[in-house]
């Protein structure tokens, strides 16, 4: 199952299995048969660590979603709610215990705070007068989940919210946390770099905790050389464009979550000749998206107008494969074919969900909305009319579009011109407030206070100095054989990416004017080795460097991250780690207030 997780550079199948082997332990504590009442949100990420299979063989026989009211009945000794500490969650389990007391069962009731435990919820459990009634209360410290073989993320969904808005720096400590662990199983990182507040914060507490631990180290081989540590903040342009690869594509148009995607069933559906497709499934087609699958990892990172042509050439490869059989004449040769079929089946299903996936992608891309999106998103990009009202946005209020796609080309005009006249900035703001209603004014603070909008306090923007020092714009940008990251967006290359991309060579010290306009310090730092433990580096060996986004990662920087490791001059190798995988509609949607009431 987790096979394609130890394929890369860093054999991250050690963190799940050490995940594993620690939620065995806890089950094995409450002995007897289990039930489980799971916070729904983390399902999904522990989907990823452990299937149901593990669970049952561990005497878990039920399982149920946390809702308020009575549980399910259900003849197990052991309830085990499986929860983050909310305080909310918190009112909801009390209520779970009450309706079973008054039943008079004689259950044991176990919490398993995710991933640590809080004192603020056993104060509210012990107010609710249900703290007693449990057995064992633990933490579970899932930090850092591996999604692919060379991506971890923490999939905290409020991180950059929790940083820039409620200046509430939990997230940074879990950071530190999860990289603790990852060191105990990995080793020593001996370098670190950063850039940004959150940054350095994570860095200190790192090195603080190191001290803490002194002496009580693994000695381990390290397995990463660099840690870059980058806020969100430096580069907040990035996920607010609209991604070109195909995965990014794929997040944007239906959003992946854990790994999966639900996608509309009738690109899907089996239809067998002079049958009439009346019966076309309702249900979403649900299909998961990794590196396992051959074709996916070939496709995933490319620009989305080099995806046909890769899909038609693997075409033809899958038919000229199911054509040799004709020339299968000895037993033999019959018996190789017969071994290779399974494999030629799963590549042939898997091209024709691809193909669909694709023919679904194209038939929003070609349209004339989209190419309007993107048109001005790229105008902004370059510089053009970033100061006075754009047309586009003032059309798109007009016909009422939804507020996410207008919030993010207004963030992205007020970051490309270091915000916005008082003029420009408060037509904007009444339209909005006038056409979508003025409960939004909450939603516009808040883009306000982490920066996203802003009022233009100095007539001098950076980011054309910026645009130009780091070459964030290549002019035709090559999308089938890219030979630069701007590929992922069409000509823009990620900020983020690009400043990875000068630490690995010649080093940031050949821009340090353009470090110094970004927001937050830059620095490094260095992590004494155990005698012994410095790595004898192999005449053309790669090194590998751990990027952490603090605050999320898009799929597009993941792509570009992907295309630096792979350009054969480059010796370096990135194992991409994040709070959080988003695109732009997530991001803005996370910093709303009431965002369910204006999705549409």
């Amino acid at each position: 199952m987790a096979a394609h997780l130890s394929y890369g550079r860093v054999n991250l199948n050690i963190l799940r299995e050490a995940a594993r082997k620690e939620l065995r332990e806890f089950l094995d504590k409450c002995a007897g048969s289990k039930a489980i009442v799971w916070d729904e949100y983390l399902t999904g990420p522990f989907g990823l660590i452990a299937q149901y299979s593990l669970l049952k063989e561990h005497e878990v026989e039920k399982m149920f979603t946390l809702k308020s009211g009575k549980l399910p009945s259900a003849d197990v000794k052991n309830i085990i709610f499986f929860v983050r500490p909310r305080l909310e969650l918190m009112d909801i389990i009390a209520e779970n215990v009450f309706s079973e007391d008054k039943m008079h069962s004689s259950r044991d009731f176990h919490i398993l705070f995710v991933p640590r435990r809080s004192m603020l919820c056993e104060q509210r459990l012990k107010e609710q007068g249900v703290l007693a009634s449990f057995v064992n209360i633990d933490e579970y410290i899932l930090d850092l989940i591996p999604y692919d073989g060379d991506l971890l993320s923490m999939e905290y969904e409020s991180a950059f919210r929790e940083c820039y808005l409620e200046n509430d720096q939990t997230s940074l400590y879990h950071t530190a946390k999860g990289l603790m662990t990852l060191q105990a199983l990995y080793g020593t990182i001996p370098q670190i770099y950063g850039k940004g507040d959150c940054a350095r914060h994570v860095a200190n507490m790192m090195l603080r905790m190191k001290r803490e631990f002194a002496g009580s180290q693994n000695q381990i081989l390290p397995v990463f050389d660099t840690l870059l540590l980058l806020d969100r903040n430096i580069d907040l342009l990035t996920p607010l464009a609209t991604q070109l690869t195909y995965e990014g594509l794929i997040d944007e148009i239906y959003g992946i979550t854990n790994g999966y995607v639900k996608l509309p069933p009738e690109k899907f559906a089996q239809k067998k000749q002079g049958e009439a497709s009346k019966d076309l499934p309702t249900e979403s087609k649900k299909l998961q998206l990794n590196s396992a699958e051959e074709l996916y990892a070939e496709i995933r990172d490319k620009n989305f107008n080099a995806v046909g042509a890769a899909l038609s050439k693997k075409a033809k490869i899958i038919s000229a494969a199911f054509e040799e059989r004709h020339n299968a004449k000895t037993v033999g040769e019959i018996k190789q074919f017969v071994s290779q079929l399974p494999h030629m089946q799963a590549a042939r299903s898997s091209l024709a969900n691809h193909t669909s996936i694709a023919e679904l992608i194209k038939d929003i891309t070609t349209s004339e909305a989209f190419f309007e999106n993107l048109t001005v998103e790229q105008e902004f990009m370059t510089g053009v009319d970033t100061d006075k009202v754009n047309t586009y946005i003032e059309d798109c209020i007009a016909q009422k579009d939804p507020l996410i796609k207008i919030l993010r080309l207004m963030c992205m005009q007020s970051v490309c011109n270091n915000g916005l006249k008082q003029k420009v900035f408060e037509y904007y703001k009444r339209e909005i407030l006038q056409t979508y209603g003025y409960e939004h004014i909450l939603t516009l603070n808040n883009l306000e206070k982490a920066s996203l909008l802003k009022l233009q306090t100095s007539s001098r923007n950076n980011y054309p100095t910026i645009r130009k020092t780091l070459k964030l714009w290549m002019e035709d940008a090559n999308e089938q054989n890219p030979n630069d990251i701007s590929y992922v967006y069409s000509g823009y290359a990620p900020l983020s990416v690009r400043l990875t991309q000068v630490l690995a060579r010649p080093g940031w010290r050949s821009i340090e004017e353009v470090l110094k306009l970004l927001p937050g310090p830059h620095f490094e730092e260095r992590q004494q080795l155990p005698a012994g433990l410095h790595k004898k580096r192999q005449q053309g060996e790669n090194r590998t460097t751990l990027v952490f986004f603090l605050g999320g990662v898009s799929y597009a920087e993941i792509a570009a991250l992907r295309f630096l490791s792979q350009m054969e001059d480059s010796g370096m190798e990135y194992i991409i780690a994040t709070t959080k995988l988003l695109n732009g509609t997530t991001w803005i949607k996370s910093l709303m207030d009431r965002p369910e009431s204006q999705i549409s």
